[in-house]
């Protein structure tokens, strides 16, 4: 048997350990550059790091190509079900101008229900079991956070002796976009043969140095890109125009559907060139389907059953936590009251981790006192899983020394391919959430040799 995920962090542990005061000052090395990278944005980093790397093996790097390969099969089922079914379409409870939206735009033999994601997960390094915590089909984001860390990981000496040792890959998650992208706009009916690209958000919200690097790697693959406020958009004469008047031929939408949906009537002229297909947009309305909440409830009805193969089922039994909507009928409020470690309260439609809570991290006053309030709300009550920890140190916003970490990775999906994984950690139990302990972790793994 090979070197595991385990045998990687005690070697880093050792190496940090062996020289932890230049180690320390890598670190503090780090966090100032990090001021002055991209991700620092409107006086403040979106994203701080701990000292120990992600290092997987290649095996696990197999074992998420193929979570990814199942989970993309199982979700376009469902999604072209929720264009076929009405009854099915009644799960999700959209409002109805998303749900004709959806409709609108999206066919089932659509060659991109799913063109983007980032599937996050609870996974178990040491029994290779994993957990769904949520699907990012909206805006799905953190390719700059890893390709900043790991740049800016030369300053970290425990990771440079490690690496004299490894052979190492990561992943490339920019030019790779591009070429799917590109590979999407092909099977488009109405290609031009230079499209005009445009990465098309809400820019008050928008991460806009990860834009700007998706325009540079667009535009070195020879595509016109620019960046587009949603709001700004102008439909004329059968065209999409941006502010300028300059025509729009294809969009990669990073405006969540939800944010979209609120604003809907500061974007009409956008709305109604993807309505009347004049123009491609990888990011179709349609998944908000697998997006929504409510997904992960829809998943585990008898409804989804019956379009799965017993295989498939089985998976999402195995993999994605029992969810109900949080309200009677569904869910008994004494058993949620009385049992609070086991459960965790999600909205129905929200991101960042908005409005999660987890009765793990309560008291038990503050979890009656939540839950009662959201029952009967648009809310869905979920299993709470058992979450994989290892040990790492954070010199520059921590206290310096080694605590356990909760971990995540985020399964990045491109045109229904397995393209990287975004890591991420924090000090715990439940929820990893920026506007509480999380760290961005860049990732890497060991090349067999």
């Amino acid at each position: 048997m090979g070197l595991t995920e385990q045998d990687f962090n005690r070697e880093l542990q050792e190496l940090v350990a062996a020289n932890v005061d230049d180690n320390r000052i890598g670190a503090f090395t780090i966090k100032e550059n990090l001021t002055r990278s991209p991700l620092w944005v409107k006086n403040r980093l979106t994203a701080e790091t701990v000292q120990l790397p992600k290092v997987f093996t290649e095996e696990t790097i197999d074992d998420f190509r193929r979570i990814v390969s199942t989970a993309c099969r199982i979700f376009v089922k469902t999604i072209r079900e929720y264009l076929l079914n009405d009854s099915y379409r009644k799960l999700f409870a959209f409002d109805p101008e998303l749900e004709e939206l959806i409709l609108a735009t999206t066919t089932v033999d659509s060659p991109q229900l799913l063109p983007m994601a980032r599937f996050d997960i609870f996974y178990h390094e040491d029994t290779r079991d994993f957990y769904f915590c949520e699907v990012n089909a909206d805006g799905a984001s953190g390719m700059n956070e890893d390709r900043i860390l790991r740049e800016l990981n030369i300053s970290n000496p425990a990771f440079q002796e490690f690496r004299r040792r490894h052979e190492l890959g990561a992943f490339e998650l920019f030019d790779s976009w591009v070429a799917a992208f590109t590979r999407l706009y092909s099977r488009y009916p109405k290609r031009v043969e230079r499209p005009n690209v445009a990465i098309v958000d809400f820019l008050d919200v928008a991460t806009i140095r990860e834009f700007e690097e998706f325009a540079r790697r667009f535009q070195r693959a020879g595509l016109d890109c620019e960046i587009c406020d949603a709001r700004e958009l102008r439909y004329e004469n059968g065209a999409l125009l941006d502010k300028y008047g300059r025509r729009v031929d294809a969009i990669y939408r990073r405006a969540v559907t939800h944010d979209v949906m609120d604003r809907r009537d500061s974007v009409r002229p956008f709305l109604n060139a993807v309505r009347d297909g004049a123009v491609f947009m990888a990011g179709g309305f349609c998944t908000q389907v697998v997006h929504s909440k409510r997904f992960f409830y829809v998943l585990h009805t008898e409804e989804t059953r019956k379009i799965l193969t017993p295989e498939e089922f089985d998976f999402i039994e195995a993999h994605v936590p029992l969810t109900k909507l949080f309200r009677p009928g569904c869910v008994d409020l004494a058993e949620v009251l009385r049992n609070r470690e086991r459960y965790i309260l999600k909205p129905t439609d929200s991101y960042a981790s908005k409005g999660v809570f987890a009765g793990v991290e309560t008291s038990q006053s503050e979890w009656e006192d939540r839950a009662r309030a959201v029952y009967g709300e648009d809310y869905v009550c979920q299993r709470f899983c058992s979450l994989y920890q290892t040990p790492n140190i954070d010199f520059s916003w921590g206290d310096g020394a080694w605590r356990g970490f909760v971990n995540m990775s985020g399964l990045f999906v491109y045109d229904g391919q397995f393209a990287g994984v975004y890591s991420r950690q924090a000090q715990g139990n439940a929820v990893i959430a920026t506007y509480r302990t999380e760290r961005t972790l860049p990732t890497y793994y060991v090349k067999e040799k």
